[in-house]
């Protein structure tokens, strides 16, 4: 909600600027206050009264601090009738979590598939932090700052605790190292408050209390994070680069030949963060234009998702499943990939691969479509896929290059002449 108020205020200046109307953020502060009184703990396990009828626990899903998958059983005159979700699968060997767990022999399983259609390297803690501290020594020796796209929750956490050991054992420069993210502030702080609970719970603590590790709160204090020069690393939210103080981080230094970016995780199609990675020379940060002179580069060790072996040896653990397996939160690529490798565990016509708004009857038997009759928020072939906005930012990319291209001012005239005529001409 903050992150949104921050956003609407600035493009409502903009749009003050252009004559353009106000916009009003979707939620606000207050809401999500008012929804944090409707909150209640609950321990793993323990099954808790939804509705009448309806019942629910919680299993350990490994993914971060306090996630879960949800395992609901539903009352039927003969059997109830039990359903798990899988929600995000946290991988094995996570830094400060335990393996994922749940139940088995339910009779509707749905499960993530974000990294269906990949297996990532088995790497060991120490080879991860030896990968880590070569991206840190190459942006100690270019004398520039080390921006790093995270998000809030856990990955940030993970990060502090492998930079706390490298300049610890001096494997990398000592630097000041920047949390710029009132969010990841505060999960820090409940992270601390439950370092006994977690995986290298001690450890963390250390970090937490790191010399070197600064938080900052204010919007000025993070403006000013970018007057340092020399080397030094500042991890930000968003973790895609679509949001939150690291846009201005990124705006900051993108131009910066002697700066390194490192994306920490996945990055989704059409996020400023898959931009980078797929190698644009220019992109729009907040309606201005800004080469991309820096080192962008992809650590992927981190991930709170479970690759595609991790995935298939979750779902086996769950199997028997009496009726059918739903496969969501995933590209085409993830989902497909997921499918295939789930051949000889589950029968192809009990995996079933739902598009946006589908909706299902879920019967004894099994599932049966429902028709609603109602338009589709998204049309399936647009889903996970570039939209206007992106295009609309390559245009206007393209249109500055050209002009500038163009020899003289005469050139110049000549181009704006034609883009003009195109956009007059209807019938194009």
């Amino acid at each position: 909600a903050h992150i949104q108020e921050m956003e609407v205020e600035h493009l409502n200046r903009r749009n003050a600027q252009r004559g353009r109307p106000p916009v009003e953020p979707i939620y606000r502060l207050q809401d999500a206050a008012a929804c944090m009184t409707l909150f209640r703990a609950l321990e793993y396990g323990e099954w808790t009264t939804v509705a009448e009828g309806l019942r629910a626990r919680f299993w350990n899903a490994g993914h971060l601090l306090g996630s879960a998958s949800v395992e609901l059983e539903i009352d039927r005159r003969d059997a109830p009738l039990r359903l798990m979700f899988s929600g995000d699968i946290g991988p094995g060997h996570k830094l400060l979590q335990t393996d994922p767990e749940g139940p088995a022999g339910v009779d509707y399983l749905i499960c993530e598939s974000t990294y269906g259609d990949r297996d990532r390297p088995d790497v060991s803690p120490e080879e991860r932090r030896s990968q880590l501290g070569d991206i840190v020594r190459g942006a100690a020796e270019a004398s520039g700052p080390l921006v790093i796209p995270s998000f809030a929750v856990e990955r940030t956490q993970e990060l502090l605790v492998d930079l706390y050991l490298l300049m610890k054992s001096g494997e990398v420069p000592s630097a000041p190292v920047f949390v710029d993210s009132p969010l990841a502030t505060r999960a820090s702080a409940i992270f601390e408050r439950h370092a006994d609970d977690i995986e290298q719970g001690n450890v963390l603590r250390q970090a937490l209390d790191s010399k070197e590790l600064r938080f900052t709160e204010t919007v000025e204090q993070s403006k000013a994070i970018n007057r340092l020069s020399g080397f030094f690393v500042v991890i930000a939210a968003s973790g895609m680069c679509d949001a939150g103080r690291i846009r201005h981080h990124l705006k900051a230094n993108l131009w910066r030949r002697n700066a390194t970016v490192m994306m920490a995780g996945y990055q989704a199609q059409g996020s400023l963060g898959r931009i980078l990675l797929d190698g644009a020379e220019r992109v729009r940060i907040q309606g201005e234009e800004v080469e991309v002179k820096a080192r962008i580069c992809l650590f992927d060790l981190y991930s709170g998702h479970a690759d595609a072996s991790e995935l298939v040896a979750w779902l086996k653990a769950r199997t028997p499943v009496k009726q059918q397996v739903f496969l969501t939160h995933g590209e085409e690529a993830g989902l497909g990939g997921l499918r295939g490798r789930l051949a000889g565990l589950i029968p192809d016509d009990k995996i079933i691969i739902p598009r946006l708004d589908d909706a299902f009857q879920l019967t004894p038997g099994r599932s049966l479509p429902v028709e609603l009759n109602e338009p589709r928020r998204l049309k399936p072939e647009k889903i996970a896929r570039l939209d206007w906005h992106n295009d609309l930012s390559k245009l206007l990319l393209d249109v500055n290059e050209a002009v500038s291209a163009a020899a003289d001012e005469r050139g110049r005239a000549e181009v704006i002449r034609r883009m003009r005529r195109a956009l007059e001409d209807k019938d194009a």
